[in-house]
């Protein structure tokens, strides 16, 4: 448990947080792109190659990451004690984020496997 009194902790883990989605997101992201690059190189056929299943897997573990990261953000707010919370802040905020980044990241992967 924290003894700090301080905001400060709160808004380092905050800032972990949306490192971790902003991590998660750039990991979809080359998923994707290693998905499509693996289609171009296969003559424009959407083809179940080797880049195809490296290229969801990168974007499963992009989707797992940011979910995984709002557990671990919840897990560290719960040790803060009320004065270290800003009167009104809405802490959820990021943890919104991030699970509708790990969301989007699950839909991508259904919509690569369907395509």
């Amino acid at each position: 448990m924290s003894e700090l009194n301080d905001p400060r902790v709160l808004f380092a883990a905050e800032r972990t947080l949306l490192a971790w989605s902003r991590t998660a997101a750039g990991l979809m992201a080359f998923g994707f792109l290693i998905e499509r690059a693996g289609v171009l190189v296969g003559g424009g056929t959407a083809a179940r190659d080797f880049g195809f299943w490296i290229g969801l897997a990168f974007v499963l573990l992009g989707a797992s990451l940011a979910l995984l990261s709002v557990v671990q953000y919840r897990r560290s707010v719960a040790t803060l004690r009320p004065a270290e919370i800003p009167p009104g802040y809405w802490v959820n905020l990021s943890v919104f984020v991030s699970i509708a980044i790990g969301l989007l990241g699950l839909a991508l992967a259904a919509y690569l496997v369907l395509a």
